[in-house]
């Protein structure tokens, strides 16, 4: 099977692409991760990344945003090689992520968790304090920026829906990002109306300059949203499409091989 691949020095390779992975590997002991993975990202478009449980997805997601480091290949941000050694290297680069799991405290306000560390502070030298006034008017900048339909600031996290907690999270990604917003399995857990909201939320940065990466096994979700689909299979990513160009048939059929690439 031909692997598609990406040739950086083509001169039809678009002006707009962020982030660039080429040859990227990773083994984890004898288990090869990822083989020689080539996927880019351009500016204002969704990108999703498909394929079966094990396919490499996540993993991929991880070295873009600095959980691993891969043992081979390079990542190149906005056309300079970058290797992040910690998650919040990539942040400081304009990289943030939404994970599946949140990572909301929910005993602490939905303001206190927008700014959970990176607190703004006032006074000078060790006599600095939490600006917690700067901080909730900000909160609520981000919060009314983004239309998101969310409760109070000063509410806690724990009484929101989940679709209000989805919403925080990528608020708070967006509030940050300079560059790339990352969502993996953003409306695993909602119902149609909060998935409706997200995704509304989602063509929002699309429509403000970020890049989006979306991890989701929902095609019919996938082919709303997106404007490239790579799929990964074993650790390899076996086919680029521009979703004006294919089907959700074509890309269910590519993932377990069913269709050439």
């Amino acid at each position: 099977m031909t692997q598609t691949t990406i040739d950086p020095s083509s001169p039809t390779a678009p002006a707009d692409v962020l982030v660039r992975a080429s040859g990227v590997s990773l083994s984890f002991g004898n288990v090869q991760a990822l083989k020689d993975v080539d996927v880019e990202l351009r500016r204002g478009e969704v990108t999703a990344i498909v394929g079966d449980n094990g396919a490499g997805k996540s993993t991929l997601v991880r070295c873009i945003c600095g959980v691993h480091t891969p043992d081979s290949g390079t990542i190149e941000l906005d056309g300079s090689q970058v290797s992040f050694k910690t998650p919040e290297e990539a942040r400081r680069a304009g990289i943030e992520t939404v994970h599946q799991n949140l990572a909301l405290v929910e005993d602490l306000t939905v303001w206190q968790n927008l700014f959970l560390n990176r607190e703004l502070t006032r006074g000078v030298g060790p006599l600095r304090l939490l600006d917690r006034r700067a901080m909730k008017r900000e909160a609520q900048r981000m919060v009314s920026g983004l239309s998101v339909n969310v409760p109070e600031v000063t509410s806690k996290v724990r009484r929101l829906s989940g679709g209000q907690r989805q919403a925080v999270s990528i608020c708070r990604a967006a509030g940050f990002s300079s560059g790339l917003v990352i969502m993996d399995e953003p409306t695993a857990a909602l119902g149609v109306q909060e998935t409706a909201r997200v995704e509304e939320l989602i063509l929002r940065l699309k429509s403000e300059g970020h890049a989006v990466l979306l991890i989701s096994h929902n095609f019919a979700q996938v082919m709303r949203l997106s404007d490239q689909v790579w799929v990964m299979r074993a650790g390899r990513c076996v086919a680029g499409r521009r979703t004006a160009e294919t089907t959700g048939e074509e890309i269910v059929a590519l993932i377990p091989g069913a269709q050439a690439a």
